[in-house]
């Protein structure tokens, strides 16, 4: 072994789980956007500028949905294919597919790849992680398979057997990513899934596709092995289900009384229904629309601000803050105004570092969103709430817009393309991994009261 792979070798050690997932994304991204670069990948046969192509390839692998260039106007069969590929890799994560890859060619999976796969997949335990990662690429293609084929059913008699069948993959997928991308270019650019606001089918599709996705893989190991047993389930899987359950029918609620006098005036009552209820799920990291966002009230983008930035659930296609999170929080206000000992859920205390990682988690992503949006104002003169939207969805991985995105400056879009690789490897994550290690020492100082609050 000659001294550069010596080094390499040494280089590696001192890479940590967090550093080396973050490492993975960027490269995902670099090849992405490269690939779009090709004259192939565009439909009029011309090359993309790089910073457009980094954009959408960073969306893309980090699953957001934000895009700078429609995805069907601009890109080739060829560039949708790329773009399609990176929502899959990024959605699943590249340490799964890599796991997986290595079980089909029947690799030994070591105790170093376990542990980069606990990290990637957000589990609570080492241990049957190979076997999470078997369920999670077989769910994946079971749970897409199925979409795909119902939303065929709506595409086919509109555009054909091949055009039609891939549609509704394309759309199954970027749906079950959380992703938001689509190509209902055709039709209108940027318009997204509008015009079939009152369609039943692609609606209740599209939605237990983004629903499912977002509540996060070991939960579905949970209810797979308890099935509708709620107390036998782990405290993580019902605070997971409870959280969901409340956003989605709850902000459908709200969204309803805040659009009844706007944008939903007109439409018969199935059409307020799903419109309102799509808004609620599609908020929580999606990125479809089946209305226009930038005509929503300042009530509806405050709600829909809200919304993305909790985000779907920890270890899932979904970004935000999480639901567990916001959960953790909320139940540590109530036990301080309860002044009960220790943040008690569910006949469970929390220990004190998942409350400490919670505030950190919060914190970090109210800097980042805030600290963007304050930088962008700087730079271009766009209004506040569009600003603040924009930021919120991209830190959030959504991909909602106001119609901002394809007019911002190209320092803007940098300041996005940032945000939205922060919020796909986790705010927290995104520090620590570039951040230096160091250990410390455990030792204590002396304790000062000081007043808060």
């Amino acid at each position: 072994m000659n001294m550069e792979e010596k080094r390499l070798k040494r280089a590696r050690r001192h890479v940590s789980q967090t550093q080396f997932i973050a490492y993975g994304f960027f490269c995902l991204i670099l090849t992405g956007a490269l690939l779009l670069m090709l004259p192939i990948s565009s439909r009029d046969g011309q090359s993309e500028d790089f910073l457009s192509c980094l954009f959408t390839a960073t969306s893309a692998s980090c699953v957001t949905g934000l895009i700078v260039r429609d995805t069907w106007t601009q890109w080739s069969l060829f560039g949708q294919m790329v773009i399609i590929t990176m929502i899959q890799i990024g959605g699943l994560g590249f340490v799964t597919v890599g796991v997986f890859i290595s079980i089909v060619l029947r690799r030994k999976i070591g105790l170093k790849e376990r542990g980069l796969l606990q990290e990637s997949v957000n589990t609570l335990q080492i241990g049957g992680v190979v076997r999470l990662a078997k369920g999670i690429i077989k769910g994946t293609f079971l749970i897409e398979g199925t979409g795909a084929i119902l939303l065929a059913i709506r595409f086919i008699p509109k555009y054909g057997f091949w055009r039609g069948s891939f549609y509704g993959i394309f759309h199954a997928i970027s749906a079950f990513c959380n992703a938001g991308f689509d190509l209902m270019g055709n039709q209108k650019p940027f318009n997204s899934l509008v015009a079939y606001y009152d369609d039943w089918l692609v609606n209740l599709v599209i939605m237990s596709l983004i629903i499912v996705g977002g509540i996060g893989f070991i939960v579905w190991e949970d209810i797979y092995r308890n099935k509708l047993h709620f107390k036998k389930y782990m405290l993580h899987t019902k605070m997971v289900l409870v959280s969901t359950t409340v956003l989605v029918f709850g902000g459908g609620f709200l969204f309803y009384l805040l659009e009844r006098n706007n944008l939903l005036v007109g439409m018969n009552a199935s059409g307020q229904i799903l419109t309102s209820l799509f808004s609620s799920v599609t908020a929580r990291t999606a990125g479809f629309n089946t209305t226009d966002t930038a005509s929503l009230t300042d009530g509806s983008k405050l709600l829909t601000i809200i919304l993305m930035f909790i985000g779907g659930s920890p270890g899932s296609t979904a970004g935000g803050i999480k639901t567990t999170t916001i959960f953790v929080l909320l139940m540590c206000v109530h036990s301080n105004i309860k002044q009960t000992y220790g943040v008690n859920i569910f006949g469970r205390r929390l220990e004190e570092g998942v409350i400490k990682r919670a505030g950190a988690i919060l914190t970090i992503n109210l800097f980042l969103a805030l600290s963007a949006s304050l930088a962008i104002m700087a730079i271009q003169p766009l209004g506040f709430s569009d600003i603040l939207f924009e930021t919120a969805s991209a830190i959030g991985t959504v991909g909602m817009t106001t119609g901002i995105t394809r007019d911002l400056y190209s320092v803007s879009k940098v300041i996005i393309i940032i945000l939205m690789y922060s919020g796909r490897i986790g705010s927290l994550s995104f520090a620590l991994a570039f951040a230096q290690s160091q250990r410390k020492a455990h030792v204590e100082q002396v304790a000062e009261t000081i007043n808060v609050g």
